[in-house]
């Protein structure tokens, strides 16, 4: 039996709990929600990375499909809500395949019906527009993760990709990750500065999450996590999901995406554009300066350090699929998770610490969440703390 027929096999007991994958926006972008134009039940390799047999073929048992909105929109709360229909509407167009998920009991009744447990995780704090009462209408509405920032700078937290705006998280900031904690809402820290990281773990009483983000020491990029902060997730509880994104995971990268992402602008598309007439730019620019590859075996060179550094109880799996125009050969979508976890097995990893990394872990930082929140609700009302009354 080959590592690949090993890793079919953990993955068939043990599935990937993804942290974080872009189809929504996709649709938003393709078909503007046209769940007909790309029917996910057949093959959609030529629009996405993502389709359900595909999810299938990977070992794919619980996704948190990011339910993102790009912080330049002029209305992004209900930009977000149009999102969350989205992802309903996903589930209830494929009940066979997609439990809807809200708690870690959930995703293991998922595992044993053998359907996939469908999560929602929001993507920017620009998302619940200063508003600790639109944020638990997100949580009633069933998203359980909010990533602080995405690329910009909210009023109350710095971006990784921004300038320093508070210097990591304001007064108003720490509010809303203490209310987060009383929800039952992970605390997303992918996107945010190692500024906002440290001062997040400083403010949590509960484990939080990074749902896309590699090791800095393997790459420097800002959207990476410092060996600092990953030495502090077993104190915390928490677990870094190791993304696939070339740019995040390979030096060579870095350099060759800011051209790239420059071309784009030139061109009067969002760097982050995924729609044909961008990605016809793309590869156009692509075609004249040949694109850094990276590899099944990049990432598991991130995996690797992170395991040194927080400890195989702190690691999961965040791929970033449909939120990106690249990805490594043998992870080109999202059928290609047993290729890593093969990798892992040939460089010694046991089956025990397989396990944690693609299920356990993300399912018990969830639970984990969820006891917290059921003593602050014990204890603590409901915040009606405002942007102007705390950072005035």
């Amino acid at each position: 039996m080959t590592s690949l027929d090993d890793a079919r096999t953990l993955l068939a007991e043990f599935p990937v709990a993804d942290g974080h994958n872009d189809l929504p926006w996709a649709l938003r972008e393709q078909v503007r929600y046209d769940l007909g134009a790309r029917d996910i039940a057949t093959d959609q390799r030529a629009h996405l990375h993502t389709d359900l047999p595909r999810l299938r073929e990977g070992g794919v048992g619980a996704q948190f499909w990011s339910v993102f909105v790009r912080a330049d929109l002029p209305d992004p709360v209900p930009a977000t809500l149009e999102q969350i229909d989205c992802v309903r509407q996903l589930q209830d167009r494929y009940p066979q395949v997609l439990r809807p998920a809200l708690t870690a009991a959930d995703m293991a009744a998922a595992r044993g019906e053998g359907r996939i447990a469908s999560l929602m995780g929001a993507e920017g704090g620009h998302s619940i527009g200063c508003s600790l009462g639109t944020l638990r209408g997100l949580y009633a509405l069933g998203v359980r993760y909010l990533t602080l920032t995405h690329n910009d700078n909210v009023p109350w937290a710095d971006s990784a990709t921004d300038k320093p705006g508070v210097g990591g998280l304001s007064a108003f900031g720490r509010e809303v990750v203490r209310e987060m904690n009383r929800l039952g809402m992970l605390v997303d820290l992918s996107h945010v500065a190692a500024s906002t990281m440290r001062d997040a773990l400083d403010a949590t009483s509960a484990p939080v999450i990074f749902s896309h983000s590699s090791a800095r020491a393997v790459c420097e990029h800002p959207r990476n996590i410092p060996d600092d902060v990953l030495e502090r997730l077993p104190a915390n509880g928490g677990v870094a999901m190791v993304t696939f994104v070339p740019k995040f995971v390979l030096q060579a990268a870095v350099d060759w995406t800011s051209a790239a992402d420059e071309n784009m602008r030139a061109h009067g598309f969002h760097h982050l554009d995924t729609t044909p007439e961008a990605m016809k730019v793309h590869r156009a620019f692509e075609e004249r300066h040949p694109r850094p590859v990276a590899t099944v075996s990049t990432v598991a060179d991130h995996l690797d350090h992170m395991r040194e550094v927080a400890g195989v109880d702190h690691l999961g799996i965040g791929g970033d699929y449909d939120g990106t125009a690249f990805t490594p050969d043998g992870l080109n979508d999202v059928s290609g998770y047993p290729n890593l976890i093969a990798e892992l097995l040939d460089r010694g990893w046991s089956r025990p610490d397989l396990a944690k990394l693609t299920w356990r872990n993300a399912v018990r930082v969830l639970g984990a969440a969820e006891d917290v929140a059921r003593g602050l609700q014990a204890t603590r009302s409901p915040s009606n703390a405002t942007f102007e009354s705390l950072d005035s």
